[in-house]
């Protein structure tokens, strides 16, 4: 396995390099510093809020009581991992490769997809647009996520194109295999569905089929721990095992022989790609888990819960709205709800024009050079789309705190 990819790599020599590492904004300099430009986006990614939340959401089944179920964090090392390597043997930028990987999940919504379909549906219903994890992914890597800069003042990511793209980009539902990048490298904001385009790099092409690697997978393995699967279902995983040439369907085989295998067959001719044999297995394995576990009929309450959850904390957070005096609004319910609307005012308080902000709030903001997203809340839909951030970003724990105290007397 030879390093084929090598001249395609996103690097100096690569004839978009000077779009490829653009930022929307200027990023702090030190003269001693031995980062490239995209392990510098690696090391924001890694210090923001919004990657340490990973650990607390939930990947596919929520059980935070049990320390052996993956979460969305071990669900993005597992795609750092993958890619990695993949990357490494083809010969494309390791480090773009991972700083993508690692940002893939940002801004995800608590309860998995179940809560991101929730969302959706408020985001649509009163927005009258999509909510999609990867564009809100985007979104919260461009105006949400804030890092200090060495004089303490927080400001926004502003991650480079290449790996903005690949996050936007790596949506792994759709069945597809052979993938090439997009020659062109249009305004990333413009993308309006899922899948709509490929990545414009290599690098991002392999974290997209690596996402999908990582997780079927994994998602075999915490069903089996939780006791999902029938006698049927099991037998059914035998046989897959033996078309994989192992004697169990777990992690570390379909990983081990899914790589070797893009290894073998990608090419830049027939792209980021897997075998038709290989290709084939994994189709039938997710289509194994959506039908086993995904919607998996116990998994029923668990979305009911999610939806009696992120409904009530919404139609709360939206009950305050009062223009440029929703902060006074926000002010009288804290007395019934001390934690969850004092958060959110703080919060609030980093993406509002200051001249709104109460004096009480002002000390939380004196630091805050970062974009004002939802202007003086002149317009409800920019405090509606505040709640919808606010509540994406929430981990599954925060949420049922939150929803707790709006229910207890």
């Amino acid at each position: 396995m030879s390093k084929i990819f090598s001249s395609f790599a996103v690097n100096a020599e690569n004839p978009k390099w000077e779009q490829l590492i653009k930022r929307e904004g200027q990023l702090y300099s030190r003269s001693d510093d031995v980062r490239n430009e995209f392990s510098r986006d690696y090391s924001r990614i890694l210090h923001s809020l919004a990657y340490r939340r990973l650990k607390h959401k939930t990947q596919v089944f929520y059980n935070i009581g049990n320390d052996h179920v993956c979460t969305r964090m071990e669900h993005v090392a597992h795609v750092e991992s993958v890619s990695h390597t993949i990357a490494d043997t083809l010969g494309l930028n390791i480090d773009l490769t991972k700083a993508i990987a690692m940002g893939h999940d940002l801004g995800h919504a608590p309860f998995g997809h179940k809560g991101e379909y929730i969302l959706r549906e408020l985001s649509e219903k009163y927005l009258n647009k999509s909510f999609w994890h990867e564009q809100n992914g985007l979104r919260f890597v461009d105006r949400i996520e804030l890092l200090e800069d060495k004089h303490a003042h927080l400001k926004n990511l502003m991650l480079t194109y290449a790996v903005r793209d690949g996050i936007i980009s790596h949506c792994g539902e759709i069945d597809k295999n052979g993938l090439i990048p997009r020659d062109e490298l249009l305004g990333l904001n413009s993308i309006k569905n899922a899948g709509e385009f490929e990545p414009a790099t290599w690098e991002g092409c392999v974290v997209k089929l690596s996402d999908k690697i990582a997780y079927v997978g994994r998602d075999i393995e915490d069903a089996k721990r939780l006791g999902f699967l029938s006698d049927s279902d099991k037998k059914k995983l035998e046989e897959y095992a033996k078309a994989f040439d192992g004697d169990a369907i777990n992690t570390t085989v379909i990983m081990h022989n899914l790589i070797i295998d893009v290894c073998n067959n990608s090419s830049p001719e027939a792209g980021i790609c897997l075998s038709e044999d290989y290709a084939k297995r994994l189709k039938e394995i997710k289509d194994f888990n959506y039908h086993t576990i995904y919607d998996n009929k116990r998994l029923k309450y668990f979305e009911e819960y999610a939806r009696l959850v992120i409904n009530s904390l919404f139609k709360q957070l939206y009950s305050a709205y009062k223009a440029e005096n929703t902060f006074s609004e926000l002010l009288k319910m804290e007395q019934y709800y001390p934690s969850f609307i004092k958060d959110f005012s703080e919060w609030l308080a980093k993406y509002v024009d200051k001249s709104i902000v109460p004096e009480y709030l002002n000390k939380d903001i004196t630091i805050c050079d970062n974009e004002k997203i939802y202007h003086s809340l002149e317009k409800e839909e920019y405090y509606i789309q505040a709640v919808i951030d606010y509540i994406s970003g929430m981990t599954d724990g925060y949420a049922i705190r939150a929803y707790n105290e709006l229910i207890t007397f």
